[in-house]
């Protein structure tokens, strides 16, 4: 714990904690008025956190997202606004990445089991069978009713790709809402942040330099910023001498190729997590392209033979 004077007279401390959640995790650093106070926050962050969960988990049986998933292609399903919205958000991420992004993508996750346990590709046929029941598009929206139905019977939701971005956010909201000055949250390598560190310093983010073997290359501050990193670390299947990811690219039903990782910095953890995601998928150039053409967004992608490449508004020192 760090104790200075914050702003005016007051004494600031800086308060941290680390728990398992959304099956990673989640570190959480907060600037309080004392530590007491500060680790209150922190377990009232660590609630909303759980409470997202519970509303967008597909493994919960009794989540709004597993009752949408039931009634595929049966009827539409009354969810909450905060739901809602969150697909409704993703709807418009999928358009704007053509596909590459879709929370549609999940009956491909029961065909590629890239946990170690496969023992031989899937079928070009099998996929493409997987495929049919894939489609942003037949997601339908009722906003007077508030519902949504999966058009197609077999379809399936699912958040993996944004969640933990939207509960890394949902977090920071409440403790902002609650007049704490600053603090950085780190969920599974979405990261938030706002205000500055005890000392006024800003938040900084290790970039990793992929020549060194996992050394940081560089440090770039963030100031209510967010960033989301999707990398290739993870989960994976070698076929020959191809090495297929744990990232599924919707449009192909087959493992995305040719990125080891994709850093975004966004002013919000759940566009920064959409958008490696899709980048990922998409590849180098289209990634780029992309990205250059939004405003207050950056990226750094590493390809598959270790070169670094950043969008045109990043600078490293």
């Amino acid at each position: 714990m760090t104790c200075f004077t914050y702003g005016q007279d007051k004494k600031y401390v800086t308060v941290k904690k680390s728990y398992e959640v959304m099956g990673g995790d989640f570190d959480i650093t907060v600037i309080s008025v004392d530590e007491e106070l500060g680790y209150i926050y922190i377990q009232e962050a660590l609630a909303e956190v759980q409470r997202i969960e519970k509303l967008i988990s597909s493994w919960d049986a009794e989540s709004e997202t597993s009752l949408i998933n039931k009634n595929a292609g049966i009827k539409p399903v009354p969810v909450s606004w905060e739901l809602f919205k969150l697909i409704e958000r993703s709807i418009q991420i999928s358009e704007i990445t053509n596909g590459a992004f879709d929370i549609t993508f999940t009956p491909l996750n029961d065909l590629w089991k890239l946990d170690g346990s496969m023992e031989s590709m899937p079928t070009t046929a099998n996929v493409k069978a997987r495929q049919a029941r894939i489609g942003y598009r037949n997601i339908v929206l009722n906003g007077k009713d508030q519902t949504v139905f999966l058009r197609k019977k077999g379809m399936r939701i699912s958040f993996g790709g944004i969640g933990k971005g939207f509960a890394a956010d949902k977090a920071k909201a409440l403790l902002v809402s609650k007049d704490v000055k600053a603090g950085i949250i780190n969920l599974d390598g979405d990261i938030t942040s706002w205000g500055t560190k005890v000392t006024g310093d800003k938040w900084l983010i290790g970039v990793v330099n992929p020549d060194l073997k996992g050394g940081i290359a560089s440090w770039i501050p963030i100031l209510e910023s967010s960033v989301a990193t999707t990398s290739s670390d993870g989960n994976f299947i070698m076929s020959g001498n191809k090495k297929y990811t744990h990232i599924l690219n919707p449009k192909t039903g087959f493992p995305a190729t040719g990125i080891n990782s994709v850093s975004v910095f966004a002013k919000s953890a759940e566009l920064s997590d959409a958008l490696a995601t899709s980048i990922f998928v998409m590849g180098l150039d289209a990634g780029l392209a992309l990205i250059n053409q939004l405003g207050d967004t950056e990226v750094i992608i590493v390809d598959s033979a270790n070169k670094m490449y950043k969008s045109n508004g990043i600078l490293l020192n």
